[in-house]
C-alpha cells in the first residue's frame, strides 16, 4: 500500500512548482497572476504518494475566515480522491485555528459539484479569475 501524506510544509518550491505545472503550464494561467504576495504569510500544505509531491493548496487566513486556494493535483492523481483529501486537509488546518468560523474558496465552475460534496455551497455571481469562470463557496465549521 502506498503511502499518502498531506502535511502543512515550509517547501514553498515543491508547492510552486506543482502549481507551475497544473495552472500555468495545463491551464494556461500567466506565471505572473498564479504567483502573488500571499503566498508569503499563507499556510501551505502539500500530498505526497511515496514522497512525491502530488498536490498542494494553501489556506489564507482572514478574520473569521480560512481562505483555500490555488488548490491543485497533478492529472495523473484526478479522480482518485486526492483532491477531496487535500480540501478537508485544508478545512481541519482552518478548523484548529481559534476564532475562524468559515471556511471561504473560489472554485472554477466546473469544479462546483466536486466542492458541494465537500460541504461548499456556492454564493455570488459567477467571475474571471486569470481568464477561468470561479463562483465563490464558503463552509461553516464547527
Amino acid at each position: 500500500m502506498s503511502a499518502l501524506r498531506i502535511d502543512v510544509t515550509d517547501d514553498l518550491d515543491s508547492c510552486l512548482k506543482l502549481r507551475f505545472e497544473v495552472f500555468v503550464e495545463e491551464q494556461g494561467v500567466p506565471v505572473e497572476e498564479e504567483r502573488d504576495a500571499l503566498d508569503d504569510t499563507a499556510t501551505h500544505l502539500i500530498a505526497t504518494q511515496d514522497g512525491v509531491p502530488m498536490g498542494t493548496a494553501r489556506v489564507v487566513f482572514q478574520g473569521d475566515t480560512a481562505k483555500i486556494g490555488r488548490v491543485c493535483v497533478l492529472k495523473s492523481t484526478r479522480g482518485t480522491g486526492l483532491g477531496a483529501k487535500l480540501i478537508e486537509a485544508c478545512v481541519a488546518e482552518a478548523a484548529r485555528h481559534e476564532g475562524v468560523t468559515r471556511a471561504k474558496l473560489g472554485a472554477q465552475t466546473h469544479a462546483l459539484g466536486f466542492y458541494e460534496k465537500l460541504g461548499f455551497t456556492a454564493y455570488g455571481p459567477i467571475y474571471l479569475d486569470a481568464g477561468i469562470e470561479h463562483r465563490d463557496m464558503a463552509k461553516s465549521l464547527g
